[in-house]
């Protein structure tokens, strides 16, 4: 019987579990679960001779991979997954997926929470402002961007993007305004949500010159990854502009330094919340368990990100 490994530091919620479960054993299979572990030893313990694995942010790295012989599968519950190191599963002949959109709609919802904290002076009882009528750019127009953009028309917000892998027509069909160039888009929104994956091409693209382009009364918000971040240039940009603020789902390596120097325009997620919802939590490990089953038993590679 194959054994499929749902291991995460982070657990799923209990609904979510019981749906994965009943997926996994409705195909025959056995599911066994690592739920909190506190060291590498018990992951590797765990995976020993497991068919499958369903994680969330756990690291799958070179040595989870030597230690299971008999892995043909693991899954990223989520769409991000720099957490599974690629190479090493294409060495040995794992299929790595993840499970792109089931976390959308969640992290769309919490760009808006953060917003909202942000421009209303995090509810200090100082005057704030408000989303209606102001710009906002989606910096990559993926699945978290098309439902930001979709909640930022029920703001009443006008709403542009970049993504040079996404058509104009698709973007105009949504109501979005695609605009030519990344330059155009920090130019022309008083508030940017960020989207854009953690590559050799983005990491620290977003620096100093870029964010300079930015009008006045300016709020980044990166709910993506914080190596796409020039940290270091954000915080030479926010010491010359005190109209500046940064909203993060990722607390930057030097948060120190916005604790001193920018107390009020910066606020941090303690723990990355962008997907924390109940419904994103389910979604996720259904779908996770599902494209498990499909690959398993149907060899179906959809969403296959490693070659």
């Amino acid at each position: 019987m194959k054994k499929i490994l749902v291991a995460t530091e982070k657990p799923f919620s209990k609904i979510a579990v019981d749906q994965i479960r009943e997926i996994v054993e409705a195909a025959g299979f056995k599911m066994e679960l690592l739920e909190k572990y506190t060291s590498e030893s018990q992951l590797l313990d765990a995976v020993a001779d497991v068919d499958a694995m369903i994680v969330r942010s756990d690291i799958v790295n070179k040595n989870v991979l030597e230690a299971a012989k008999n892995l043909k599968i693991v899954v990223r519950a989520g769409a991000g997954y720099d957490n599974l190191d690629l190479d090493g599963c294409t060495a040995h002949n794992v299929v790595a997926m993840n499970t792109p959109g089931q976390n959308s709609n969640a992290v769309a919802e919490l760009v808006f929470g953060m917003m909202i904290f942000g421009i209303r002076k995090q509810f200090n009882g100082a005057t704030g402002a408000e989303l209606r009528g102001k710009s906002i750019g989606i910096h990559a127009y993926g699945n978290v961007g098309y439902y930001v953009g979709k909640i930022a028309h029920g703001f009443g917000m006008k709403v542009y993007a970049y993504d040079p892998y996404v058509s104009a027509d698709r973007m105009k069909s949504h109501g979005v305004e695609p605009l030519p160039s990344v330059e155009d888009l920090y130019r022309t929104c008083e508030f940017i949500s960020l989207h854009i994956p953690a590559t050799e091409n983005t990491k620290k693209s977003i620096n100093k010159a870029l964010l300079s382009l930015m009008p006045k009364g300016a709020v980044l918000v990166n709910t993506a990854r914080k190596e796409v971040i020039n940290e270091e240039e954000l915080v030479e940009l926010m010491a010359e502009r005190n109209d500046f603020i940064y909203l993060s789902d990722i607390i930057p390596s030097n948060a120190d330094v916005f604790k001193e120097k920018f107390p009020g325009r910066y606020f941090f997620t303690p723990k990355k919340m962008g997907a924390q919802t109940e419904e994103a939590n389910v979604n996720a490990g259904v779908a996770a368990a599902r494209q498990i089953v499909s690959y398993l038993n149907l060899g179906d590679e959809t969403f296959r990100v490693n070659r």
